[in-house]
């Protein structure tokens, strides 16, 4: 997969990067049925994301992307393309993480979302599916107050710009 962007805001050196935590993680864009994008309100922070996290320890990128979609929309996904690698220098952190990104499609039923305590205590609410355009405008034009919340807003504003130019 090629690197779509490298956020690191603090310019953070390479020598430097080297002391960062890795964190490895799996997210993307999930259309259901009638075309329209899962977002998730994180209430607390006043922003919106898409659907993803971290992967687990004998993981693979696509199971661990599966996984966090089955939590945190509800629904089991089939990918259907590869953006790229996103790599964040999150120093308040400690940490160097690396999101690939994809896109998929519901299939299967609906099951409920099991959302951790973290996500819980951030207001993790439960997925709004709306047309590309409005997700798009709810992610991009929001107001994280929080530290986290100002890389995910970046971020996934960028999965979503490059899902859209390669449905094109």
């Amino acid at each position: 997969m090629k690197i779509l962007r490298i956020i690191n805001p603090a310019n953070v050196t390479e020598e430097e990067a080297k002391k960062l935590e890795p964190r490895l993680a799996a997210r993307g864009v999930v259309f259901d049925s009638n075309n329209n994008v899962a977002v998730l309100p994180v209430s607390k922070h006043d922003y919106y994301k898409l659907p993803g996290g971290g992967i687990e320890d004998g993981e693979d990128k696509i199971t661990a992307f599966r996984r966090e979609c089955l939590e945190e929309v509800g629904f089991d996904v089939e990918v259907i393309s590869e953006l790229g690698i996103i790599i964040e220098y999150r120093t308040e952190f400690n940490r160097i993480q690396t999101s690939y990104c994809y896109v998929g499609k519901v299939i299967g039923e609906k099951k409920e979302t099991a959302f951790t305590e973290h996500e819980m205590s951030q207001g993790f609410k439960q997925p709004v599916w709306v047309p590309f355009e409005e997700a798009f405008k709810l992610v991009s034009t929001s107001n994280p107050n929080n530290y986290e919340g100002k890389f995910i807003k970046e971020r996934d504003t960028l999965i979503l710009e490059t899902s859209r130019l390669n449905q094109k």
